[in-house]
């Protein structure tokens, strides 16, 4: 099957312009260009099957472009997704009328908020948006805001909880969206529970309807206050923990934590809370249970200062020796991450109600660890 003449000869009038982007609608059967000067289109006459000759077609795209028919190399999906396109072939790529390679453009290292632009043009979905708002250059450019206005009005139509999370944390980065948008998504995350999630993930220090700071606070920070200075990890997470924000982001981990929707959410869940906490403890046991890490938060207590973890926690106790509780509880939070429900996960697919059911040795002591935190039990 061949190109007819007509279709051939306008193409390559079209090429002849200096273009930043091309789509092909595969219903309509229509190339549309965007070039410095506006859009424009060239509708299409096929000869026979309508898939045999949209490659026909990219053959020509791909000829005059890259001067080669064999056009974007789809097989290498998994590759480009990872940002290996090369970024001195981004603005060609755009220009194949290929879905796949738009998609490894907002995949490359070398995005800028210009291709972001044409990218966006070629192919506005959601995915996208998401993955061009992970750059730095685009969510401070003129297309950070456009693509945080469309990821929030296609949210409502978004059926994956790990997309939403992921959404709710880049359209939070400074500079997106304004105040009222923000307090919107608040209020909506007390019917979808996973968007806390992601304004756990994007702004654990300043979420919505602060909460007072814990009633032992200030002298706590004045107790603490030349460790705090000195660096020391585990003074500077008590105070923070003990604080309004702290206390905040505690009461909105425990809300987060009531009703997870799916494996999705309870997976980032856990990497939220581990990396809020992974100041204090850094390293961890993936093969441990909860049981465990929390039996090994106590020991570590009573461990001589002998690495940079342990001489932390014992200048912290030697201030404050009555505090052992919400140290052994900031330590064990630090450990916590997906490993602890890889087990339960790997024998079930449950979701809602019986999921949570199967997670309660999990979520159970994590629930405790906040209740010391937040003062809702007698510190041991």
């Amino acid at each position: 099957m061949e190109l007819s003449a007509e279709d051939a000869l306008r193409l390559n009038v079209l090429l002849a312009n200096d273009l930043q982007a091309i789509r092909i609608d595969e219903s309509r059967m229509v190339v549309h260009a965007l070039s410095s000067e506006g859009e424009a289109s060239v509708p299409l006459n096929p000869r026979g099957r309508d898939d045999q000759y949209l490659k026909k077609v990219r053959e020509l795209l791909s000829s005059q472009v890259l001067g080669s028919p064999g056009g974007y190399p789809v097989f290498l999906r998994r590759w480009t997704r990872m940002g290996q396109a090369r970024d001195d072939s981004l603005e060609q790529l755009l220009l194949l009328g290929e879905p796949e390679a738009v998609v490894a453009v907002v995949h490359a290292n070398g995005l800028s908020d210009e291709i972001a632009r044409r990218a966006w043009w070629a192919m506005p979905v959601a995915d996208n948006a998401r993955r061009m708002l992970e750059r730095e250059c685009v969510v401070k450019g003129k297309m950070g805001p456009e693509l945080a206005e469309y990821l929030i009005e296609y949210l409502p139509f978004e059926t994956e909880h790990k997309a939403m999370i992921e959404t709710i944390r880049l359209v939070l980065q400074p500079g997106l969206i304004s105040t009222d948008v923000r307090d919107k998504l608040w209020r909506l995350a007390k019917r979808k529970n996973s968007y806390y999630v992601g304004f756990m993930d994007a702004c654990p220090d300043d979420l919505p309807e602060p909460l007072a700071p814990r009633a032992d606070w200030e002298p706590v920070c004045e107790a603490l206050a030349p460790l705090v200075d000195a660096g020391n990890p585990v003074a500077k997470q008590l105070c923070r923990c003990l604080g309004g924000p702290g206390q905040t982001f505690l009461a909105t981990a425990e809300a987060a934590m009531a009703k997870p929707t799916n494996q999705d959410v309870v997976v980032e869940f856990l990497k939220s809370i581990q990396r809020y906490f992974s100041p204090v403890c850094p390293n961890a046991d993936p093969g441990a249970d909860m049981a465990t890490i929390v039996s090994d938060a106590e020991a570590l207590l009573d461990v001589p200062a002998v690495c940079a973890t342990t001489t932390a926690v014992q200048e912290v106790l030697e201030r404050l020796p009555d505090y052992r509780a919400d140290v052994r509880a900031m330590m064990a939070l630090g450990w916590v991450g997906e490993p602890l429900v890889n087990p339960i996960f790997s024998r079930t697919d449950s979701i809602g109600s019986v999921m949570r059911k199967k997670i309660l040795p999990v979520t159970g002591p994590i629930q405790e660890q906040f209740s010391q935190l937040r003062g809702k039990v007698k510190t041991a």
